[in-house]
């Protein structure tokens, strides 16, 4: 495992992937110490809510009864993609998810990973039959004498084992494709069905009016959310208006205005 300071490139690298990855997946990856990623991120990038929600998610899942088959059936990279599906998916209905759609969610992504192994076959079949195409050819080159014909003939076999072999992978995937659209149909994951349900809502911006108008506890809450923000924003409009030293140590002030220009002596 490296040790010392991140290189310009692992920075990049970081940088690219803290929205999409886990800062555990990210040292795996560079080789390094998870602890000390997650902690570059947490001092130079920050967690989201997104991210912390996410990452929230992920703990869960790993505390689920059936997350040991899920192990138990699927390679490690492919645990990798799992994790990711499920905490986007999870994200997505806003938690508002029951066992059953929970079940929905988990056979969805298995279908994926399903199909992902159907096209990595497709290509391993391709690449074997373009390798003993160019064999076939390289032999057929030789002077007749010294052609191995029964080479050429088992050859020329293979490359029919693996043409049908492509065949019935492009029917698995299409098998497999049209079962996963009809459970996203099922979870009202697609997009027409999540456009429609915003043209179905009864909530417009009239109601939305009355609501403020007519209850006080909704009105005090919606207040008290505007405070925070009017504040929060407040604070980082202070904080950015100080210097701040930059990776390549300039200093300067992230917001300048007429009046948050720092007079020097």
């Amino acid at each position: 495992m490296k040790k010392g300071r991140f290189s310009k490139e692992e920075i990049e690298f970081i940088e690219a992937q803290a929205e999409v990855l886990s800062p555990d997946s990210i040292a795996q990856q560079l080789d390094r110490d998870p602890s000390s990623v997650e902690k570059w991120i947490k001092e130079n990038i920050g967690f989201s809510t997104k991210q912390k929600k996410e990452a929230e998610v992920a703990n869960e899942l790993k505390s689920k009864e059936y997350y040991r088959e899920i192990k138990n059936q699927f390679r490690e990279d492919e645990i990798e993609v799992f994790q990711f599906h499920f905490k986007k998916m999870w994200s997505q209905f806003r938690d508002d998810v029951f066992h059953t759609e929970e079940m929905q969610i988990i056979d969805t992504i298995k279908l994926e990973i399903l199909m992902n192994r159907v096209l990595k076959a497709q290509k391993d079949s391709h690449d074997q039959i373009i390798e003993y195409q160019r064999m076939i050819e390289q032999e057929k080159q030789l002077a007749p004498d010294q052609r191995d014909s029964e080479l050429v003939f088992d050859l020329e076999r293979q490359v029919a084992v693996y043409k049908a072999s492509l065949e019935t992978l492009s029917k698995d995937y299409k098998d497999l494709q049209d079962r996963k659209a009809r459970m996203l149909k099922d979870l009202k994951g697609t997009r027409e069905q999540r456009i429609k349900a915003i043209e179905d809502s009864k909530q417009t911006f009239g109601s939305l009016v009355k609501q403020i108008a007519t209850d006080s506890e909704f009105r005090r809450k919606m207040g008290a959310d505007m405070e925070k923000m009017r504040l929060a924003m407040e604070n980082e409009k202070v904080r950015l208006s100080e210097y701040h030293k930059y990776e390549d140590n300039a200093l300067d002030q992230p917001f300048l205005t007429p009046e948050t220009v720092i007079k020097e002596d």
